[in-house]
């Protein structure tokens, strides 16, 4: 049994052939606008889930590379802050060892006291330092100060001993800060132990240097302005290690966004050369079809009665 073309099947099928191939060309002229292979889930439902995966992981990327810069601005504001305490105590060591001297008159004495009284309000200045409005050797407590304005003469203060973590990678975390025990001493210590805190030192000296005068106290704080000032030396040596660390991981993470950034290229990006050969194609094969689509669509009943 044969079967009837008529010319209603022919036009149908007549358009349905011209719209799939303008759809082709439309969908390649479309790739070739935006250079781009992916535009809508449909164009490849698989590419885009590696597509979506490459993005998040380049964003999270770009975000762990934000806190390491941020990291290193912390430490190294840290580090110049705890130099700056080293020069205190140098000068402090060097005022202690005048002091210490028998022969000086109570004048003189006064006048060293009047420095050191200078000296530790600068201790106190570098202690409650701030960056981006965070107090720097207070912990997790860096909305607090950690040290008194006003403090007295042998008080000691204590500082929040936690943690401040940076994220730089998944499961990856570095503390980048040091906590004002850890620079200036603790103030907590067993009964019995020598308490090297500066503070207290200071208060020591001060104290020591008051009439009367007791030179062979005054003398004996200088081992303890010396350890002192070797904590702070070794504070910036953990610093510096814990910046080697930082600037790796910032190498590691730009190997990654490099290696990232190509895996969703090929996946995302067109080949555009190759695509504006397909588009020519394409749109040669659509004007064909629309030109022979003409010389079907135009035979009609009529033109076989002419």
């Amino acid at each position: 049994m044969s079967l009837r073309v008529t010319q209603g099947m022919m036009h149908l099928q007549l358009s349905r052939n011209i719209n799939k191939n303008l759809k082709v060309m439309s969908d390649l002229q479309n790739v070739s606008s935006t250079g781009m292979k992916l535009n809508k889930p449909s164009d490849d439902p698989v590419g885009i889930t590696y597509s979506l995966r490459y993005r998040a992981e380049l964003s999270a990327n770009v975000q762990y590379q934000k806190n390491a810069d941020q990291a290193l601005s912390w430490l190294d504001f840290s580090d110049t802050v705890i130099s700056q305490a080293g020069d205190v105590m140098q000068r402090l060591k060097e005022l202690a060892t005048n002091a210490s001297n028998g022969t000086n008159p109570q004048e003189a004495l006064d006048a060293i006291k009047s420095e050191i009284v200078e000296l530790k309000k600068q201790l106190v200045d570098i202690g409650n330092s701030k960056m981006n409005g965070k107090y720097v050797f207070n912990g997790e407590k860096f909305d607090q100060a950690p040290y008194d304005d006003a403090t007295t003469l042998l008080k000691e203060t204590l500082t929040d001993n936690g943690s401040v973590r940076y994220a730089l990678g998944a499961n990856v975390t570095v503390d980048i800060n040091l906590t004002g025990n850890q620079v200036f001493g603790n103030a907590d210590l067993p009964a019995g132990t020598t308490n090297d805190n500066v503070f207290s030192v200071i208060d020591r000296i001060m104290a020591a240097v008051t009439p009367p005068a007791n030179y062979s106290a005054v003398s004996s704080e200088l081992s303890n302005i010396e350890s002192s000032y070797d904590r702070m030396l070794n504070a910036r040596a953990e610093i510096g290690a814990k910046v080697n660390r930082i600037e790796l991981m910032q190498g590691r993470l730009a190997d990654f966004e490099l290696s990232l950034t190509d895996l969703q290229s090929k996946v995302e990006d067109a080949d555009l050369e190759q695509v504006l050969i397909d588009s020519k194609t394409a749109q040669t094969i659509y004007e064909a079809s629309l030109s022979v689509g003409a010389k079907v669509i135009s035979r009609s009943l009529v033109d076989f009665l002419n």
